[in-house]
């Protein structure tokens, strides 16, 4: 703090002492230093009591400063320093979600899962349907909505569908189900792929809202799509059978002819509208009870206790 004679350097006329409690600011002289009166009146005053004391003054000089004004800094101010932020935790949900996907890994959507593994995904599904985050789907229609693509079952017949398209040379590419909750439509569909062609089989049907969870179905039609003409086969260079090197160079020219055969037969049976079945029985029916629902993942329950997991299409849980 500065003395009595540094502050006598300033500019001033005249320096009078005001004590700053008992007179305002527009009430000092142009040229003057407020100081409170017990100063400069009477004995001075200890310097353990002006230490206690702690008085606080203020200067109002009438010329301009030459320095300018000096910082004013409050008593106990800080910087403040950002910090970075610390990486957000996934939540105890999307832990059980990655996991139940993980566990679907070689399982062929169910088909080749062991007991074990079987006994894990059953655990991992229990838990998530005690964390649904959506207690009534069939009041969030809007979230059902969409193309959704099955990830796990044990329902035996798609297991068994499933067996069939491990037949040489043809496969099930996709198995999904497509919902339409404006129009109350249910699309159900398996894509198959084989060496030259694509083709897929659909139902069609309606559903009602049964319960908060549960959604009767009845199936109208079915559909069988026309074969597509996908990508020529790559016929290699050789192939090693039985130990030994086969050249396959000679029968290029075989295999190219019959590849182009089949080509011209699926490019005519291209041209051809799909094949629509109606279904009239009446027992062509089934309810679906969903037990969790968010935005990418849908756990359903149908007859005989079969589950079905399913993946919003365009989720990331897809790729991982």
């Amino acid at each position: 703090m500065a003395s009595v004679s540094q502050l006598n350097q300033f500019p001033c006329k005249t320096c009078s002492v005001v004590p700053l409690r008992h007179q305002s600011k527009s009430s000092l002289p142009p040229n003057s230093i407020g100081v409170p009166s017990r100063f400069s009146e009477g004995p001075k005053l200890a310097t353990r009591e002006f230490g206690r004391a702690r008085p606080v003054f203020r200067v109002w000089v009438a010329d301009d400063d030459e320095w300018g004004p000096e910082p004013v800094v409050g008593e106990g101010s800080a910087v403040a320093v950002a910090e970075e932020e610390a990486p957000v935790e996934p939540s105890e949900t999307a832990k059980l979600k990655q996991a139940l996907v993980d566990s679907f890994y070689g399982t062929d959507r169910g088909l080749k899962a062991s007991s074990e593994t079987r006994a894990e995904i059953v655990e991992l599904i229990t838990q998530l349907e005690a964390q649904n985050p959506t207690p009534a789907p069939t009041e969030a229609l809007p979230l059902l909505n969409g193309k959704w693509i099955l990830a796990y079952t044990s329902f035996p017949g798609v297991l068994t569908l499933l067996s069939r398209g491990t037949l040489p040379l043809v496969k099930v590419e996709e198995i999904s189900q497509t919902i339409d909750s404006e129009n109350l439509t249910v699309q159900n569909s398996v894509q198959f792929a084989g060496p030259l062609t694509t083709t897929s089989i659909t139902t069609n049907a309606k559903f009602e809202v049964r319960s908060p969870k549960r959604v009767q179905i009845k199936f109208e039609e079915g559909i069988i799509g026309t074969p597509q003409l996908t990508d020529s086969i790559v016929v290699p260079e050789n192939v090693e059978f039985l130990g030994q090197k086969i050249d396959l160079t000679p029968f290029k020219g075989l295999i190219t002819s019959v590849q182009d055969t089949a080509s011209s037969v699926v490019k005519t049976f291209s041209n051809q509208p799909p094949l629509k079945i109606p279904i009239s029985n009446n027992n062509a029916q089934s309810w679906l009870l969903t037990t969790y629902l968010d935005g990418e993942l849908r756990i359903s329950r149908g007859d005989a206790g079969s589950v079905f997991v399913l993946i919003k299409e365009g989720s990331s849980l897809l790729t991982t």
